[in-house]
This record gives structure tokens, C-alpha cells and sequence, in this order.
């Protein structure tokens, strides 16, 4: 089974003991021990206890090790319900690989994932099996498909439960592949992170760290992330199992619904994305509903400065930001760990996660050096994210690509600054930086002067070639609902917030942009557009 490379091994052994990192799955082992009677999920109307989950997951490692090979891929289709948990922490007892796989994937999508990893059995719903059976004979590697209970157009999950016993301890653990989880395909084809046991366990202990504790025994955690996202998977579902607290399981995001739900499970802890904030910020039970909370986190991008002050006047609770990526399994800083939290900021890393910021010029910043520099507006000497610890991952699938160098350091692609606190700011993605006559822009600052502006809903920014400047900026845009800007009215808002090269000399009018499960926008798709249109 591949392990992390052993340059990395030996540059975190300092920190952590492999010896500790067993397989994921004996965390519902050792919940069912401790907190067997007490709830470990609720789903609609179900009540699954850790000791109900930890004999269906033996049931699910029974049949799958007598069926496969260690290290075998095992791709899970599934949204947020019960049979996830079972199918995802039995394939990994049984030691298999566990690929979460977004469940509303078409057949292209599906098609890509399922052939670059390999895998040999696929459970998903029964749309994801309809568009799976015409690619079957694309497909060689893949032998068996499963849908769960009560799924049409295949067999049922029950022929994955089996009265066998399950190996007395699971399959694997430490090094070994536990998850190839493909990343969102924001910047293009998805690649498969491969993610080891021990960086699973690496974040939990670094998440458990810090003060005030994201989740304890006694926490009802609302899990209305996907459980096939890093986000929803190791803060979540790992956590839950980790503590053997309670976690509410949401299939799909609706804003009164889900706040129903907190009110009725006294839900203690939220992890969200800014748009289910934003969501919730306009209904009037919010204020109600949040009674019951103690800690609400945002992730996955950037929460906006003032949907975070409309949400802290209605329920008087403070939103944290963190910054994470898939491949540091998945977080690397949170404003738990500043002193104040700052409008803007993600904070500082958490224990046990070094970072550095790495200049263009391939020289490392100094945040000291801007000890005197409070303004939190992005362009104060922004520098690459380069990251090292535990919780990173092995490389890409199949042989450990573009993972961390020999000294344990991965370059993250994404750009910040820090002031003079030492409190990060997240500034844009490396590839999206846009050259405009050798100046630099930053989309994301554009992005923000345009959704400031009354008429509009949500923009985009990317570069596109310019035969005088080199790039220039285009902007896409969705008007708010009612509204009909023009491109004039908006270049001219621009003129007043930005420099000349920063504005953009084309805007685009949209009635959506693309966007992943987790609310980034997929400017790849943007950039194919611009080209198609060009």
C-alpha cells in the first residue's frame, strides 16, 4: 500500500508518533466503547448509535476483505446520510481505500475519477449507478456497483452486510493509504490527493490543540457539509467519531430547514461555508435557532466582511474563518488561534502546522518586517503559502507527484500576507494572479470593489491575453435580481476604487457563475468561456 514518501516521515517524527496513527476506523470502534447508547448520527428520523454503527461497519469490512485486496479502491457515491458512515469506515477497516466521489456527478465526471483511481467497486445512489452502466465497458477495473436500502437499478447495500465476522483489529493504518479524496477541479481536471491514515489523525490532534476545543463528547455538530469534501469529512465526520459526540446529518442544504434542525438537536457546533451564513442571515428565526450554538466556523472561502457583522448583530456569535486545502487533511489555520479575530483574516496556523510565506521573487517574507501596518487591504507584500506538518498528504495518484519536498515543505499555490500580528490574509490563488504590463493583480480584489457595488449580486475576475499589455482584466458578473447595470456604470465604479490596469476592460453580464459543491468559483470554466467567446 503506498506510504508518505520517508523524507517527510522522518521531518515530522519529532512531533507526532506513528505508533498513535491506527486505522480511522478505530475511531468508531473506540466510541462504541466508550458512548456505545449514545447517538453518533441522526438522520430525518433515525437515531444510529456508535455501538449500531460499529457492528454495520464490521458487517461492510467482512465482506469487502474477503472480496478485495488491501488497498484496493472502494469509490463512494453517497450524499450525507447513515449509509456513507458505514460503507466509508467499513472499506477502510477492511483496508481498502476509501474514493468519496460527489453523488451528483454526470457521466463524464464520474467517468474520469473511476478510471484514474482505479476503482474496483463503486457504491453510490441509483442516478449515479444510471449514468455509470453505459461506461461499464470503459471501465474494466470496475467489478461490482452497489446502491443503498431502498435504490432501484442495481443491488441493494445489504449484500454488503454480512453475519462473517470482521477482522478482530482493521486492516492498515499509519502511512498507509487511507483516502483518495480528487480535488474540486476549480483550475481543471480533478487529481486525486492521497491522503494517509496518519494525516487524518495529525489534523484531529492539531484541531484538538487549540483552545476553545472545536468538539467535545458532549457536542451536537451539524454535518450539512458534504461528507465526500475534506471540509465535511475530517473536521466532521472524523471528529465526531474522534470524540464520540453526536453529528446531524443534513442531504441537502436548505436555510430553514437547517436551522430547524439546530433548533430541535440543540445543535452546539456549526461548520459552515459563507453562503449558509449568508442563508441564514436573512430569516428571522435565526436569532432563535443559534441559541443553542457555542462555536460557528467558516470555511472553504473567503466569509464577506459584512455578512460576517449582519450575522454577529442577529445572533450575538462570533463566526471563525480557517483556510484549508484537501491535501493538509484539511486544515491549516483558524482564528481560534488569534487573540482577536479580525475582519478578513484566516488567522494564524494551527499547533503543529508550520507555514511561511515564499515572495515571488522566491525569497521568504518576513511578517515583522510590516509590524507597523494595520490596514488589512490585500497587495502588502502578499507571498505564496508554503505549509509543512503531519497532516499533509502523500502527493497525487498514482505515484506521489507534486507532493512535499524532501524537507517536508508544500507549496499551496494560494497567496497572503501577513501584518504585523502575524494574523494572515488571504489574497488569491497563484494562478489566478493577473500580469498586466508586468503589474500584478489580484482578482479577488477587483472581485471585491465590484460586489460592493448596489447593483451587483456576485462577480468573477480573471485575466485574459491582450496583444499590447500581455493580460488584461475581464470581469463576469451577476446583476442583483431587478437590476440592469451596464459595463459603462461598472468600469467607471471601478476608475473610482482602483488603479487604471486593475479595471477591467471587458465586462461580461451572467445569470450564474459555476461554482463547486463548497461555493468557489470554477474560473476554469470561465477561462474556457472567455476563450470559446474570443
Amino acid at each position: 500500500m503506498p506510504k508518505i514518501p520517508r523524507g517527510v516521515q522522518d521531518s515530522l517524527a519529532v512531533q507526532y508518533d506513528a505508533t498513535r496513527a491506527g486505522n480511522l476506523s478505530d475511531l468508531v470502534r473506540q466510541a462504541a466503547r466508550r458512548r456505545g447508547d449514545h447517538p453518533a448520527l441522526l438522520f430525518r428520523d433515525q437515531r444510529v448509535t456508535w455501538t449500531e454503527l460499529d457492528r454495520d461497519v464490521d458487517a461492510v469490512a467482512a465482506v469487502l476483505r474477503h472480496r478485495h485486496e488491501p488497498g484496493d479502491r472502494v469509490a463512494i457515491a453517497l450524499g450525507n446520510v447513515p449509509d456513507f458512515a458505514r460503507v466509508y469506515f467499513g472499506a477502510l477497516r477492511a483496508g481498502l481505500v476509501a474514493v468519496p466521489v460527489n453523488p451528483s456527478y454526470r457521466a463524464g465526471e464520474l467517468r474520469h475519477i473511476l478510471s484514474d483511481s482505479g476503482a474496483s467497486i463503486l457504491v453510490g445512489t441509483a442516478s449515479v449507478a444510471a449514468e455509470v452502466a453505459p461506461l461499464r465497458a470503459e471501465l474494466p477495473e470496475l467489478r461490482e456497483v452497489y446502491t443503498p436500502h431502498g435504490e432501484e437499478d442495481s443491488s441493494p447495500l445489504r449484500e454488503l452486510i454480512s453475519d462473517d465476522p470482521a477482522p478482530e483489529a482493521a486492516i492498515g493504518g499509519g502511512d498507509d493509504l487511507a483516502v483518495l479524496l480528487y480535488t474540486s477541479g476549480t483550475e481543471g481536471q480533478p487529481k486525486g490527493a492521497m491522503l494517509s491514515h496518519r494525516a487524518f489523525h495529525t489534523n484531529l490532534e492539531q484541531l484538538d490543540d487549540m483552545q476553545p476545543r472545536v468538539l467535545g463528547a458532549t457536542d451536537v455538530m451539524l454535518l450539512a457539509l458534504p461528507l465526500f469534501h475534506s471540509y465535511g469529512l475530517g473536521p466532521g465526520l472524523h471528529a465526531i467519531a474522534r470524540h464520540g459526540a453526536t453529528g446531524v446529518l443534513v442531504e441537502r442544504f436548505d436555510p430553514a430547514e437547517t436551522l430547524a434542525l439546530i433548533q430541535r438537536h440543540h445543535v452546539s457546533v456549526v461548520l459552515g461555508v459563507p453562503q449558509m451564513y449568508a442563508a441564514w442571515s436573512r430569516l428571522e428565526e435565526l436569532e432563535e435557532a443559534f441559541a443553542s450554538v457555542r462555536l460557528a466556523v467558516s470555511g472553504a472561502a473567503p466569509l464577506d466582511v459584512t455578512a460576517q457583522r449582519a450575522f454577529r448583530e442577529r445572533t450575538r456569535q462570533r463566526v471563525f474563518e480557517g483556510y484549508g486545502l484537501t491535501e493538509a487533511a484539511p486544515v491549516v489555520t483558524s482564528t481560534l488561534m488569534s487573540p482577536v479575530s479580525k475582519p478578513g483574516s484566516i488567522g494564524r496556523p494551527l499547533p503543529g502546522v508550520e507555514l511561511k510565506l515564499v515572495g515571488l521573487d522566491g525569497q521568504q517574507i518576513n511578517p515583522q518586517e510590516h509590524e507597523d501596518d494595520e490596514d488589512t487591504t490585500p497587495g502588502t507584500d502578499p507571498g505564496e503559502i508554503w505549509v509543512r506538518g503531519g497532516n499533509l498528504f502523500s502527493g497525487y495518484w498514482p505515484d506521489g507527484r507534486d507532493g512535499p519536498d524532501a524537507d517536508g515543505w508544500w507549496a499551496t499555490r494560494d497567496l497572503a500576507y501577513a501584518d504585523g500580528d502575524g494574523d494572515l490574509f488571504l489574497v488569491d490563488r497563484l494562478r489566478e494572479l493577473v500580469l498586466v504590463s508586468g503589474f500584478n493583480v489580484y482578482p479577488r480584489e477587483v472581485e471585491q470593489v465590484l460586489d460592493k457595488h448596489p447593483d451587483v449580486r456576485e462577480a468573477a475576475v480573471i485575466g485574459v491575453p491582450h496583444p499590447e499589455t500581455g493580460e488584461t482584466v475581464k470581469a463576469f458578473v451577476v446583476p442583483e435580481p431587478g437590476r440592469a447595470p451596464t459595463a459603462d456604470d461598472l468600469a467607471s465604479y471601478c476608475a473610482q476604487h482602483l488603479a487604471r490596469f486593475k479595471c477591467p476592460t471587458s465586462i461580461e453580464f451572467v445569470d450564474e457563475l459555476p461554482h463547486s459543491v463548497t461555493g468557489k468559483v470554477r474560473k476554469s470554466l470561465l477561462r474556457d468561456l472567455a476563450s470559446e467567446g474570443a
